[in-house]
C-alpha cells in the first residue's frame, strides 16, 4: 500500500500507581474478540471514553476491524476521558508484551512523560484523533481539526448573512482539537465576519456545561441566532432538548430559525439535519480513524516505516515536530447530502 497548556504530570505521577492496581478491573474491555491467534504482534488498544456517541462509534468500529482484520489485540480498555487512568492502562499494556499502541488522549498535554516512556521501551504509539503537544507518536490519525472551525464559520457566515450572534461550544482548550477548531474559527469570524458576534463558550467537551452556558446567554441575548457545537456527540441532545424547552427549536426555513453547525457526523446529527432542527454537521470518518488506527499500529510493530505525502486513501501524511500525522478527509454534511450512502453515519446502528 502507497503511504506517503500541559498539565502537571506530576500529580499524574503519583495517581499512577493507585489506579494501576484497578486498572485491568474497571477499565478493561471484557470481549473475546479482542484475542487473536498466531505470531503477529500484539496491539494494545485503549478507548478513550463513553459519554459520546461518536467515540462510542469509533470504539465499534475497533471491535469490527479487529475481529474482521485478524489484529492480535490485547483486552481493550477504557480511560474515561481521564489522564490517570490512561496512563495506567497503558502500564499494563507495556507489561502485558504489546508491540505497539493505540490511544486518543483527551488531554494532550499532560501525556507527554509516558509518551517519552514508551519510545525508551521501542513501544510505537498511533494516536487518534488527538495530536500529542510533546512527546514521539508514530503516526496520527485524525482530520484537519482547523478546517473544520473554517468551514463552520463559512457556513454559518453564509446562513446568517454576516450579521448576528452566534454561540460556540469550545472543547477542552487542554487539548489540540479544541485549540485548533476554537482558533480557527475565531480568526475566520474575525477575517470574513466582522459584523458577527462570537460568544466563546468553554465546555471541557461536557454537554452539561454547554446546556448551563447556553441558557445563561439565551437569557442574555435572546436574539441569539447561531451556534457552532464543536463535538455533536456531547452537545447535540442536550442543545436540542433546551431549545425546544425554550420553544426556540425552530424548524430551518422557519423564522426565528437558530442555524447550528455541528463536528462528528453521527447519525443522530444527520437525523437532526433531515428535520431541520440543525443545519450541517462535519463528518469526523470514525471508521476510517478506527481503520487506519489499526492499520499504522500494525505497521508500526512490523518496524515498516511511512513519509509525508499523498495516500492511496485521498488523504495527505505530513510532518510533525514529533511524528507523522495522517489527515483524512472530513466532508461537510447539509441538507443536500445528508443521505449520501459513503458518510459513515448512514451506515452504522444507533
Amino acid at each position: 500500500m502507497k503511504l506517503a497548556r500541559t498539565r502537571s504530570t506530576a500529580a499524574v505521577a503519583t495517581a499512577v500507581l493507585a489506579v494501576l492496581a484497578l486498572a485491568t478491573a474497571c477499565n478493561r474491555e471484557n470481549t473475546a474478540s479482542t484475542q487473536a491467534s498466531g505470531d503477529k504482534p500484539a496491539i494494545g488498544i485503549d478507548l478513550p471514553r463513553s459519554d459520546s456517541d461518536f467515540w462510542n462509534s469509533y470504539a465499534d468500529y475497533v471491535k469490527k476491524d479487529i475481529d474482521k482484520d485478524g489484529i492480535k489485540a490485547l483486552p481493550l480498555s477504557n480511560s474515561q476521558n481521564d489522564v490517570t487512568k490512561l496512563v495506567a492502562n497503558v502500564q499494563v499494556f507495556e507489561n502485558t508484551g504489546a508491540k505497539a499502541v493505540v490511544m486518543a488522549p483527551q488531554d494532550t498535554g499532560a501525556i507527554a512523560s509516558t509518551l517519552d516512556t514508551l519510545a525508551s521501551k521501542k513501544i510505537p504509539v498511533v494516536s487518534v484523533d488527538t495530536r500529542p503537544d510533546k512527546g514521539d507518536v508514530y503516526m496520527v490519525v485524525r482530520a484537519d481539526n482547523k478546517a473544520y472551525g473554517t468551514k463552520a464559520c463559512e457556513f454559518l457566515g453564509k446562513q446568517l448573512k454576516g450579521k448576528g450572534k452566534v454561540a460556540e461550544f469550545q472543547g477542552a482548550l487542554d487539548s489540540i482539537n479544541g485549540r485548533d477548531r476554537s482558533e480557527a474559527f475565531a480568526a475566520c469570524m474575525k477575517e470574513k465576519f466582522p459584523k458577527i458576534k462570537v460568544f466563546e463558550l468553554p465546555t471541557d467537551w461536557k454537554g452539561d456545561v454547554a446546556s448551563a452556558k447556553l441558557q445563561s446567554l439565551l437569557a442574555q441575548h435572546p436574539d441569539l441566532n447561531g451556534i457552532y457545537m464543536q463535538a455533536g456527540g456531547v452537545f447535540l441532545q442536550p442543545t436540542l432538548a433546551l431549545l425546544e424547552q425554550k420553544g426556540l427549536l425552530k424548524p430551518a426555513g422557519e423564522k426565528g430559525h437558530i442555524s447550528i453547525i455541528s463536528n462528528d457526523g453521527i447519525p443522530q446529527e444527520f437525523d437532526a439535519i433531515r428535520k431541520g432542527q440543525i443545519d450541517a454537521t462535519i463528518s469526523q470518518p470514525a471508521d476510517l480513524y478506527a481503520k487506519y488506527a489499526l492499520f499504522y499500529a500494525q505497521a508500526a510493530a512490523e518496524g515498516k516505516t511511512f513519509k509525508p505525502g499523498p495516500t492511496d486513501h485521498d488523504s495527505t501524511i505530513i510532518k510533525l515536530p514529533n511524528g507523522l500525522e495522517d489527515q483524512l478527509p472530513a466532508p461537510l454534511v447539509t441538507k443536500d447530502n445528508v443521505d449520501d450512502k459513503s458518510l459513515w453515519g448512514n451506515n452504522i446502528s444507533q
